[in-house]
């Protein structure tokens, strides 16, 4: 009597096979580059974390112009070009990634998605990581973008230190996520969520570097203003430009952001919340 041949249903999902392909198998990419793709639609319906996130950064920096013109640069070695580059990327990283993916934690949390992930391939990190990769993309090509608007507006020119402007750049994009997803712990529905996200937004946009440069700053404010998480970001992409970032000066704005990003993975590791607050 011959064994009946097994059936698609006794067999498991990964190891299924069609004729003329091969078995399907997925990976952490893959995994994520599906979560982003379906993030990038729930993204594009929400109107308006999606004007947040691609017109503010866009129209806030030249905004500042005016002010910035006012300021006595020259006396520091800076330009007009070389405040708002560095603060247009520092206001894409707060508003096209913190901003944005503090409210995109908040509701797939409340929506319950964040609990259904869970239940499936997808781990931790692989969930975190995917929900984020549409605003980190928006941030990444709008930074270049507003490098390219800066360099053609402003006569900012090549950067002298390039390798600094780039790590700057990669650490704000890893940083921001992870303090969007802390953010998100601490506020019990999408509303709340954007309030919570209020306070780090705003003292990173004073003091940071990006509307008033350090330098311009009295000492001892300066001082405490170079420990806030966006200021070794904007510290370092500004001195990409000028070539002004001493080598300890530099690795002390690595330290800091490195400290930052350190921090943001306890606090996510600690109280992210996987389920609705009740």
């Amino acid at each position: 009597m011959s064994t009946p041949a097994s059936t698609p249903a006794s067999t498991p999902a990964d190891a299924r096979t069609v004729p003329g392909r091969s078995p399907a198998v997925t990976t952490p990419a893959r995994r994520m580059a599906a979560l982003a793709r379906a993030e990038l639609t729930l993204l594009g319906r929400s109107k308006g974390v999606l004007f947040t996130a691609v017109a503010v950064p866009l129209v806030l920096p030249f905004s500042l112009r005016a002010s910035a013109e006012d300021m006595d640069l020259e006396e520091h070695g800076l330009s007009v070009g070389s405040v708002l580059l560095p603060a247009a990327i520092g206001f894409s990283l707060l508003f096209a990634v913190y901003a944005a993916l503090v409210s995109v934690y908040a509701a797939r949390r409340e929506e319950l998605v964040l609990k259904r992930l869970r239940t499936g391939e997808l781990r931790d990190p692989e969930i975190l990581a995917g929900a984020a990769l549409p605003s980190v993309a928006i941030g990444l090509v709008q930074s270049l973008l507003l490098v390219g608007a800066c360099a053609a507006l402003l006569d900012v020119g090549a950067p002298s230190a390039p390798h600094y402007a780039v790590v700057g750049m990669l650490l704000g994009l890893v940083m921001w996520p992870l303090l969007a997803a802390a953010t998100s712990s601490f506020s019990r529905s999408v509303e709340s969520a954007q309030v919570a996200a209020m306070p780090l937004l705003i003292v990173s946009m004073i003091g940071s570097g990006t509307v008033m440069p350090l330098e311009v700053m009295p000492d001892k404010l300066a001082s405490v203003a170079e420990l806030l998480p966006l200021t070794p970001v904007v510290e370092l992409i500004r001195g990409g430009w000028t070539g002004n970032l001493s080598a300890p000066d530099a690795l002390r704005a690595i330290a800091t952001a490195v400290a930052w990003i350190a921090l943001g993975v306890f606090a996510v590791q600690r109280w992210f919340r996987w389920e609705p607050r009740r």
